[in-house]
């Protein structure tokens, strides 16, 4: 799956859907981050560098890190869901590969299999200088397909 959504754009109502939905979350708001690329199966999020979002060292934070690849993740299952129904994480593991480094920080989630309830990515995030492109942390997710609340 991952070589097709490489290939292919989101139709125009899927990545209306994603961006509404991007949009009212408070914490990718909080922390600045922003959708850069959204296909079938596969969603971008950029996070620039800023004090608010690094660790004492400098680095950013793992917890930054790790929202913006749960994020990722959520909305590349998002994108196969039927317009009715809403993504919820069930579980998701990260591991931080070298320190987070960069102008931005980009976390990429890819779906691997989409089933009728549960969905597992591959998430990935890069440090960006310049550039150079680094891979800092890699990770899995799995996700819960439920039902949208009747309005």
């Amino acid at each position: 799956m991952a070589d097709r959504t490489r290939q292919e754009d989101a139709g125009p109502e899927t990545e209306a859907r994603i961006r509404e939905s991007f949009a009212r979350q408070g914490l990718m708001a909080h922390l600045g981050a922003r959708i850069t690329h959204v296909a079938p199966g596969r969603v971008h999020i950029a996070l620039p560098s800023r004090p608010e979002v690094t660790q004492q060292h400098g680095y950013f934070h793992a917890g930054a890190t790790s929202a913006i690849a749960d994020s990722a993740g959520g909305y590349a299952a998002y994108t196969l869901f039927p317009e009715n129904t809403e993504v919820l994480t069930v579980e998701y593991k990260i591991n931080l590969l070298a320190p987070a480094v960069g102008d931005h920080i980009e976390a990429v989630g890819t779906v691997l299999k989409s089933g009728r309830t549960l969905t597992v990515c591959q998430l990935e995030v890069f440090g960006l200088q310049d550039d150079r492109r680094k891979l800092i942390a890699n990770g899995q997710q799995t996700l819960i397909r439920v039902n949208s609340p009747a309005p």
